[in-house]
């Protein structure tokens, strides 16, 4: 599953001053530590930052720059200059292909930013083991991918077979998470994990799988606790209570162009989730 590959693949993962007031926050018994030397970005298309505008014939990596890994970014290096990103972000991955290897982006040939051979997982552990006590924060972004082949796939994008299926996927999503996050933690001990959290990318089916998404909310944040990681919740950003559509067409490309990516508006909100949850 690929972005370029319509709604399905465009999702990646889903894996988001006034929105960041609203979004809730876990953290899981760790104080605050400043940036180290590295930043690592972990994840599907959304930790890559993908908007369908710039996918093109001959788009680079560096064309794709104002993603939240980029805007956080630039406001941890206000404290620490020096601060280096290293971007993972394979478009496609889910918790399996991240810790199996065979991200779809791959066998497209879609340039990353940061290339690596095997797993994303492998990649990263051996950079952190390569960098002891170099490597803060680190963001991880899964989720997507995981639930949409399911949703769009084997359901049909129906919503009684999505609430049949929808708390056993959320289980099972929740374990492979749990692990990539407790190895990410033994090799990094003392490095801030952030992960973002879920939200519902369709306009049309907001209230009929609230419940649905909410259990993959709570899967991410139990799996972020065993780690004593941090999540940053997406669903008080992107789905706010009462909002209806209006903000999720704001934030994303998925009322104007059908794709669920967010927008810079949205990438902005995202890294202000992320910040908060840092501070």
């Amino acid at each position: 599953m690929h972005p370029v590959r319509g709604f399905r693949g465009r999702l990646g993962g889903l894996v988001l001053l006034g929105l960041i007031l609203t979004s809730a926050l876990v953290v899981a018994g760790r104080g605050a530590t400043a940036p180290q030397r590295y930043y690592l970005a972990l994840g599907d298309s959304i930790a890559y930052g993908i908007q369908p505008t710039k996918l093109k014939p001959g788009a680079r990596p560096s064309d794709f720059r104002t993603g939240y890994v980029d805007v956080v970014a630039a406001r941890l290096r206000k404290a620490s200059p020096g601060l280096q990103v290293v971007n993972y972000g394979c478009p496609g991955e889910s918790t399996v292909t991240f810790s199996r290897g065979g991200c779809p982006a791959f066998s497209d040939r879609t340039p990353l930013h940061e290339r690596f051979r095997g797993s994303q997982l492998k990649a990263a552990l051996t950079f952190l083991r390569a960098h002891p006590n170099e490597v803060s924060p680190i963001t991880v972004t899964l989720y997507g991918n995981d639930w949409l082949p399911v949703l769009l796939d084997t359901c049909k994008g129906k919503v009684p077979c999505a609430r049949s299926r929808g708390p056993k996927e959320a289980t099972a999503f929740g374990a492979r998470l749990a692990s990539i996050l407790e190895q990410l933690r033994a090799a990094a001990p003392e490095a801030e994990i952030v992960v973002t959290g879920a939200w519902n990318p369709d306009p049309s089916q907001l209230v009929p799988l609230t419940a649905l998404y909410a259990a993959f909310e709570q899967a991410i944040a139990r799996a972020a606790t065993g780690s004593q990681a941090r999540i940053a919740r997406m669903l008080p950003v992107f789905n706010p209570p009462g909002k209806g559509p209006a903000r999720l067409c704001a934030l994303t490309f998925i009322c104007s162009k059908g794709d669920p990516h967010p927008t810079d508006a949205g990438y902005r909100a995202m890294a202000d989730a992320v910040t908060r949850a840092l501070s």
